[in-house]
């Protein structure tokens, strides 16, 4: 934790929102971090936390295996916050009951306020909230008083001797109209943050934290070319200049001309020191046969490690790798910091192998990704870098649904670049989180010139996102789902149907694979 800010905890339970109640602390310009939920009070102390929140999560307090906090959480002054889970959590260990709900609630609800309470200042007295439990509080315990109902359930209460809050919905949630009132309400009137974690201060405090990390040292930094490792990589160059080598790897799956366009931009318009490896068709071999997408992950991330050693070597002495790792790249593949359930791998983050011989910077590793785009722009990068889409680390080898071949990503790279032109021309490209094409592995019948066509259908997938982890699918109006439909059909040979995606994720994820 930088040492000159305010912090505040949040004890992860296993809720797939953990992430989503960091991201809207940081919105509020306050620094947090996610720590396991039965972090041993002294190392709570340690980091002198302005606020403690505690998450969701899947478990009933009751239950013989339910997560708990350390015991003597509740001696500490520090202010708390429990949500779902977490409000049903302190109430039970404080001396109320919890209990299966006869009627549980799921979604939308109207929150009705029942008192004054400094947690709800400015918030209307009736307004939308997201809730997502099966147990409810029947009891609360002494000292604690109710402050808000839905019509199923106690839906908030406090203890404001103690500075102790609860909350049965979900605040982080967008769907809760009142929910970022609420948080701010608490980080700033009940634990007294200032609000001074801003993209300037992580700049600095970064730069000197990587000088710290590298001293003499030299590095090597993959670059994809997208928003995460171009700041990365600017950051690092800032803080170690020519001890800095970027390196970009043209893996065989990338998007169309993207090799010679990314080369051109990092050398002429950033001046960072690139060398351009093509090793195309070394990865295409390797992905020969594969269609298991998390082997296809695995192999693309252990070949960029190999590529990047070997490039090492021939600059001599280098130790340290930089890579542009965001923080739900690490939530999302490994459970490092709570319960949270591992949904799939990422070729930073699962794919390294343990033989690996170069230690990793990672200066964004705990940023999410419109953080990302506000450091980036603070540091000076243009819009066309900061403002770029996401792409997945293995590229288009995860919107190929079985084997990656040649021929199947020339035709991926025709159909996705027509998909990106057209959102481009509608306007649309700024306010999409992703827009892109899928090959699936699929053949239907056709007619193309009087002729029968036996050819493949293509997915295209548009989504809305704040930070990757929960997506809602995007109205593309039907005059560009018919020019991208007709463009793909006529122009890509190959591919005779055009279906459009409209999963949400949950349940689905935003790629394919």
């Amino acid at each position: 934790m930088p040492p000159s800010h305010d912090c505040v905890l949040i004890l992860d339970f296993g809720s797939q929102y953990t992430q989503l109640i960091a991201r809207r602390v940081r919105e509020a310009n306050v620094y947090c971090e996610i720590v396991p939920f039965d972090l041993p009070l002294e190392r709570i102390r340690q980091r002198r936390p302005q606020g403690i929140i505690l998450s969701g999560g899947p478990d009933s307090v009751y239950g013989d295996q339910a997560p708990r906090t350390a015991a003597e959480l509740w001696k500490l002054t520090t202010p708390v916050l429990g949500i779902c889970y977490g409000f049903q959590l302190l109430a039970l260990e404080l001396g109320g009951q919890v209990e299966a709900a006869g009627r549980r609630e799921y979604g939308l609800a109207e929150f009705n306020l029942e008192s004054e309470s400094p947690l709800f200042q400015g918030v209307k007295a009736r307004s939308n909230v997201w809730m997502s439990h099966g147990d409810h509080i029947v009891q609360l315990p002494p000292g604690f008083r109710s402050t808000g109902l839905s019509a199923n359930a106690l839906a908030a209460a406090e203890n404001p001797d103690r500075s102790i809050f609860g909350l049965q919905f979900h605040p982080e949630v967008a769907h809760t109209e009142e929910g970022k009132r609420i948080l701010e309400n608490f980080l700033f009137e009940i634990c007294g943050c200032r609000g001074d974690w801003t993209p300037s201060q992580f700049i600095q405090e970064s730069v000197d934290r990587i000088r710290r990390q590298v001293g003499q040292g030299k590095a090597i930094c993959g670059l994809s070319g997208g928003v995460d490792s171009t700041v990365a990589a600017v950051l690092v160059d800032r803080a170690i200049g020519e001890n800095l080598t970027c390196i970009f790897v043209n893996n065989g799956v990338l998007r169309k001309n993207e090799y010679a366009r990314v080369l051109s931009r990092m050398q002429d318009q950033l001046k960072l020191h690139v060398r351009g490896v093509d090793a195309g068709d070394r990865f295409l071999e390797l992905l020969s046969g594969v269609t298991d997408p998390e082997r296809k992950r695995k192999i693309i991330g252990k070949e960029f490690i190999a590529v990047f050693e070997r490039e090492a070597r021939r600059l001599g002495r280098v130790d340290f790798l930089v890579q542009g790792t965001l923080y739900p790249d690490v939530i999302e593949s490994v459970s490092v910091k709570g319960p949270s359930a591992t949904i799939k791998s990422h070729h930073n983050v699962g794919g390294l192998p343990e033989t690996m011989k170069l230690k990793l910077v990672e200066p964004l590793r705990d940023l999410f990704k419109d953080e990302v785009r506000n450091v980036g722009r603070q540091l000076g990068l243009a819009e066309e870098v900061v403002g770029r889409q996401p792409f997945p680390g293995p590229g288009l080898a995860v919107r190929i649904l079985g084997e990656v071949t040649p021929a199947r990503v020339t035709l991926l790279q025709e159909a996705d670049e027509i998909v990106v032109s057209e959102v481009r021309r509608a306007g649309l490209y700024q306010d999409i989180w992703q827009a892109f094409a899928v090959l699936l592995p699929v053949k239907s019948v056709g007619v193309m010139g009087d002729e029968r066509s036996y050819e493949y259908t293509c997915a295209v997938r548009a989504v809305h996102s704040r930070d990757g982890m929960t997506a809602d699918w995007v109205k593309l109006p039907y005059s560009v789902l018919e020019r991208i439909s007709t463009r793909i059909v006529n122009e890509v040979q190959g591919i005779n149907r055009v279906v459009y995606d409209i999963s949400s994720k949950p349940p689905a994820t935003i790629e394919w694979e």
